[in-house]
């Protein structure tokens, strides 16, 4: 029979005296190593100089130190997200300020397309609507770029309001001649009603992960919402 068989035959914590489990932790010097959690019920001798004296003690603490280290570090990125989640909040409701301060329908397209972009910190926005007819579709307005129908449904998945691209060129159908500058996106989609085609506003950044699927998206989806309200009242359009 191995050492290791013979080990594997104690019941557990029973019949064992000190010597046998001194000579089994001998055997296997790496024991504890591999089962750190064990530390946690044991009580660590004082320290002591002198050969042979193996030093548990210092063990744990360093043990306690990576511990504390990781949990410094959780903490660090849990404030870094929070403090980025509460900018971004800001720029969002500095930017809805903007849409509902527009004197014309016009001045709401110049919003979205100009002033977004300062307010919002990306480099391009572009708001763009499907190919149909409908109230939208026979205003000509400046700032307003077309699409193919059905194309906000293949860039954003049907059924979705919103998407966050961490790493994508820009599209020329989206963002024309802005498209070179743009690395990272966020697509949210606008229904003002169901008279109206499905839009598309687009928000365009040079540095990549400037959008990621891992950060909350709802003041995005609430500046979109607020966008379709105004769209709708410059319009005259109802909400149905």
């Amino acid at each position: 029979m191995t050492e290791r068989a013979k080990d594997a035959a104690f019941p557990d914590g029973q019949g064992l005296s000190e010597d046998q489990v001194a000579r089994y932790l001998r055997r296997h010097p790496g024991f504890l190593a591999e089962n750190p959690e064990l530390l946690d019920s044991l009580l660590p001798p004082q320290r002591r100089h002198g050969d042979g004296v193996v030093d548990l003690q210092s063990f744990m603490i360093e043990k306690l130190r990576r511990e504390n280290e990781r949990l410094r570090k959780r903490h660090a990125d849990l404030l870094a997200a929070s403090r980025a989640n509460m900018t971004s909040q800001m720029r969002v409701h500095s930017g809805i300020l903007a849409l509902l301060e527009a004197k014309s329908f016009e001045n709401l397209i110049q919003a979205v397309t100009t002033d977004l972009a300062v307010l919002l910190d990306v480099d391009v926005v572009s708001l763009c609507v499907e190919s149909a007819d409908g109230p939208l579709s026979q205003t000509t307005v400046s700032g307003v770029r077309m699409l193919e129908a059905g194309e906000v449904d293949r860039l954003l998945g049907a059924g979705h309001d919103f998407v966050l691209y961490p790493k994508a060129p820009g599209g020329r159908a989206i963002y024309g001649a802005g498209a070179g500058l743009v690395l990272s996106q966020a697509l949210l989609r606008l229904r003002a009603n169901s008279h109206v085609p499905t839009g598309l506003l687009a928000l365009g950044s040079r540095y990549e992960g400037r959008f990621d699927p891992g950060q909350g998206a709802e003041h995005l989806a609430f500046l979109a919402r607020t966008l379709e309200h105004c769209i709708r009242t410059w319009l005259g359009l109802s909400a149905g």
